[in-house]
This record gives C-alpha cells, sequence and structure tokens, in this order.
C-alpha cells in the first residue's frame, strides 16, 4: 500500500502543475478519483459560488462510490499518465 501512495502523492504533484486546458470531463475525472481516493464515501459539498459546478463536481464523485479507495487512486494515477504521457514509477 505504501507503494500506491507513493505514486498517488507523484500523480498529485504532476496534475497539479498541468498547464494546459483540459476537457471538462477530464477535469470532473480528476476531481472524482482524488476525492474517492482520499475521502472515500464521505461526500462534503464546498460552499463555491458556482452551485451548478458543484452539482457536476459532486455527481462525478458519487458516480465512482463503488470504487475502494485504493482503487481510485490506482485510476488517478492511469489518468494522469495518460493525460500526461508519463509513466509514474
Amino acid at each position: 500500500m505504501k507503494k500506491l501512495d507513493e505514486k498517488f502523492e507523484k500523480a498529485f504533484k504532476i496534475a497539479s502543475k498541468i498547464t494546459k486546458k483540459l476537457p471538462p470531463d477530464t477535469m470532473l475525472m480528476f476531481y472524482a478519483y482524488y476525492k474517492q481516493a482520499t475521502k472515500g464515501g464521505n461526500y462534503s459539498q464546498t460552499t463555491n459560488s458556482n452551485p451548478l459546478r458543484e452539482a457536476f463536481k459532486l455527481n462525478a464523485w458519487f458516480q465512482l462510490n463503488n470504487l475502494s479507495e485504493e482503487e481510485a487512486k490506482k485510476k488517478y494515477i492511469e489518468l494522469v499518465e495518460t493525460t500526461t504521457n508519463q509513466k509514474i514509477i
């Protein structure tokens, strides 16, 4: 599990530095996988001034309720790798 956590942290750092504009569905998947990986099913809504945007984000997260935190970390890493064409080791 420690190795997965290390890869997840590396993936998060890489994703945080992406400067190219990504499609909205990809951004939602980044958000949802990250939330599922770090919070599991402990859903919470932020107090953003854009309720429609928050609804989309929360819906994307809800759709992953069948994934374990470990599976979500793996999916997040895969998404970073495919988005950046960079293998995370």
